[in-house]
């Protein structure tokens, strides 16, 4: 007996994906549990597995087609199974009943095809489109209204649309000079960071910033590094800094906050969010519980998740659930800058290069190590006073690391 393969929701406010790439072909045996294809959803490209086992009968949904959840995506079924698409809904057990005999007029005014607009009123209103020919009809300015749908139930796809540009073009302009304007097309990763930039745009922030002498924290991370066994990831800079920052938020769990419309949620655990930048854009792998965890500890779970990260295989559940985040410029060069909001976070630190600086310690002009901390705040959340008590211990912290036991 033949089962459907589904499109699963696999995090919160998901609502489509990309098949990026199917590890089966028709045909091939399919074990339960075994990954069936590569999913691409705004977050991060994931493999799904199969929930059955069987012989892959057939894939209803190709590769690049955006894909609503729910949706069915290919048929899984026993070995030597035919395959045969589901019969259409009967409309009714109604009786046959004998034709009419028609007018000439009125036979003719019957054989024409059904106008589009019919059809769509037939419909209340709304057109049936998949998500990716909705999104190439925006793209390029065409009306769904007028495209004529040849999927399942006269539903629109991509290649409606394209033949209805194709069909309604006019003669084509002549082509820009080249090399003037090249056009990217967003992929699933930089819509959801224009998504999130829209909605950390809408909160009302405020920064603050203080620099910390990283002399102690320096001879921290040499002394880690001494330890390490052969084949453990080195500790990092970023490292001690989520081992301290968690530390802090423990200690002001206003900060360890979400904003919920008319609540604000004080979470029990620091989940801290470490901004990856990945070849399509940025993603923010979180490391849970990190106020439990040893920097080594730290130090093995971020690589693991950094080098997946670079390589699409995150998996959904480790990109949701943070309660802070940090993002760290200085291995670039960075001196100081402000990292944008990561709603509904309360608040996300910017971290910039260690350099020494002369600083007047005693009388006398001293050079240190000094790192520049700039602390964004969702002022809904949090208040300036708050923000600066937490901002100063993880300050404290970094120049005193024995502080933070």
């Amino acid at each position: 007996m033949s089962s459907q393969v589904t499109l699963p929701r696999l995090g919160q406010g998901m609502e489509s994906g990309t098949i990026v790439r199917w590890l089966k072909a028709e045909g091939d045996a399919v074990e339960k549990g075994e990954v069936l294809y590569e999913l691409d959803t705004e977050k991060a490209t994931q493999e799904v597995e199969a929930d059955a086992s069987g012989t892959l009968l057939k894939i209803l949904a190709q590769e690049g087609e955006e894909i609503d959840v729910g949706t069915a995506i290919a048929v899984i079924g026993e070995p030597g199974e035919e395959y045969s698409p589901p019969e259409p809904e009967d409309s009714g057990d109604q009786e046959e009943q004998p034709a009419a005999v028609e007018e000439p007029a009125q036979q003719e005014e019957a054989a024409a095809p059904q106008p589009e607009a019919a059809k769509r009123a037939e419909n209340g209103g709304r057109v049936k489109a998949s998500p990716l020919a909705r999104r190439i009809a925006r793209e390029r300015g065409i009306d769904l209204a007028s495209v004529h749908g040849t999927g399942p139930e006269g539903r629109i796809v991509a290649e409606d649309v394209e033949r209805a540009e194709k069909t309604a073009a006019p003669a084509a302009a002549p082509a820009p000079p080249a090399g003037e304007v090249e056009v990217i097309p967003l992929t699933g990763i930089r819509k959801a960071i224009a998504r999130r930039m829209t909605e950390a745009w809408e909160a009302p922030v405020f920064q603050i910033a203080m620099s910390a002498d990283m002399t102690a924290a320096i001879r921290l991370r040499e002394a880690l590094v001494a330890r390490m066994r052969e084949g453990e990831a080195k500790p990092t800079y970023s490292d001690i800094l989520t081992k301290l920052s968690a530390a802090a938020l423990m200690r002001h769990r206003a900060v360890n906050a979400l904003f919920a419309g008319d609540e604000i949620h004080l979470l029990p655990t620091a989940n801290i969010g470490i901004a990856v930048a990945v070849p399509n854009g940025l993603v923010v792998p979180v490391q849970r519980s990190c106020e439990t965890k040893t920097i080594q500890e730290l130090a093995e779970e971020r690589a693991d998740l950094v080098a997946r990260a670079r390589d699409g295989k995150l998996r959904q559940e480790e990109l949701e659930g943070g309660t802070f985040t940090i993002s760290n410029l200085g291995m670039y060069g960075v001196e100081r800058f402000v990292a944008v909001l990561n709603p509904p976070q309360a608040a996300i630190l910017a971290v910039g290069a260690i350099e020494e600086r002369p600083v007047v310690r005693a009388g006398d002009v001293v050079p240190l190590p000094l790192m520049e901390l700039t602390l964004t705040c969702d002022h809904r959340s949090i208040d300036g006073a708050t923000a600066s008590e937490f901002l100063r211990t993880v300050k404290q912290f970094l120049e005193e690391p024995g502080l933070a036991l």
